[in-house]
């Protein structure tokens, strides 16, 4: 009897019930930016904990191995790295990768519609969440949008020689990243593509006279050393990006998981959105304090600063169209969205 009893264990060893290896996931996080930068800091802070803490006592458990500042992929190819299953998170960039993410860039060509961050993110992410005209670019690219879009506070103009009217722009060679180059168009200045990653050097150096930037990253990047003189022109707060997923990975995950990330996604947007208004206030503050001159651009500058750019956003629209991507929808869709909240744009961009 023994011996059959034995056995007979041992297949009821290998027979009971144990926990699956499967639900241990593993996903690694890649962005280009260093996580000196906020959108970057909101997955250790928020995003990573949360997603954590929803799976305690689940059964499900998700490793993260953290890649940041270009360890794995740069500024603007965070998108193809987690298409290519390189890595299954990551700040998804628009503002960096306008060829795959064209439409969530509707707001870097309608400057002057509103100064309000809290505002124009929560209707980004409304309109991906309920309009998938916005999705379809992530899902195209094997991605899945997560939320935590990344908003960013008011853009400003940062000199080194003080600014009292457009004329003061003539000649002077401004940085702009990505399609805020545009905003300099009947300005008299010289439009130069640049990012945050080379502002300083490049104005220490004399590459140009000045950036198009906004004073959350202007305090941490110490631009007020090399360009004092801070005017605020209501250029407008932007979208410029948000955390995605590999599409494959995403789907293959239990229900249960994909509500953990969804959920530390949301709890990334709401440290990121508070921690962002806090730093405004507080770059704003120390930057004076340290000697920047802060002063805010005249009604009339601004007035005729919009009058006189070129309508970039219906040429943008219109070439998106050609390509069968809904441009010009996307731009009527924002800017409708953007007035029926209260914003009241210099200039309707999607009428003229």
């Amino acid at each position: 009897m023994k011996p059959i009893l034995a056995a007979c264990g041992l297949v009821l060893a290998f027979c009971i019930p144990t926990k699956s290896f499967s639900d241990s996931y593993t996903a690694t996080v890649a962005a280009g930016h260093p996580p000196v930068f906020r959108w970057v800091r909101m997955i250790s802070e928020a995003f990573i904990p949360t997603v954590q803490a929803e799976l305690a006592g689940s059964g499900h458990d998700i490793t993260f191995s953290e890649q940041y500042g270009g360890a794995i992929a740069g500024v603007g190819e965070e998108l193809e790295a987690i298409e290519s299953g390189l890595a299954e998170i990551g700040t998804c960039s628009a503002l960096f990768d306008p060829a795959k993410l064209a439409v969530q860039n509707v707001t870097y060509y309608t400057p002057f519609v509103s100064d309000d961050v809290r505002g124009v993110n929560a209707l980004m992410h409304a309109l991906h969440r309920d309009d998938p005209r916005l999705t379809a670019a992530y899902t195209e690219n094997n991605n899945v949008y997560l939320g935590a879009p990344i908003g960013i506070d008011d853009y400003l103009l940062m000199t080194n020689f003080p600014v009292t009217g457009l004329a003061d722009l003539n000649g002077r060679k401004i940085a702009a990243p990505g399609p805020a180059i545009n905003w300099l168009s009947g300005t008299g200045a010289v439009g130069v593509s640049g990012n945050l990653t080379t502002y300083y050097n490049e104005l220490k150096t004399g590459v140009y006279d000045g950036v198009i930037v906004f004073a959350s990253a202007a305090l941490p990047g110490k631009l007020y050393e090399v360009a004092p003189y801070v005017t605020r022109a209501g250029l407008g707060a932007q979208f410029s990006g948000a955390l995605c997923a590999n599409k494959d990975w995403y789907d293959g995950l239990p229900a249960d998981v994909q509500a953990a990330l969804i959920a530390g996604a949301d709890a990334a947007e709401a440290w990121y959105m508070d921690a962002l208004e806090a730093a405004v206030a507080a770059s704003f503050a120390k930057m004076a304090e340290l000697g920047a001159t802060i002063t805010d651009a005249p009604d009339e500058m601004r007035a005729d600063w919009a009058a006189g750019m070129d309508n970039a956003a219906k040429e943008w629209a219109q070439s998106l169209d050609a390509r069968g991507v809904p441009g010009t929808e996307i731009l009527s869709l924002y800017m409708e969205a953007m007035r029926e909240s209260g914003a009241t744009p210099l200039r309707d961009w999607d009428k003229e």
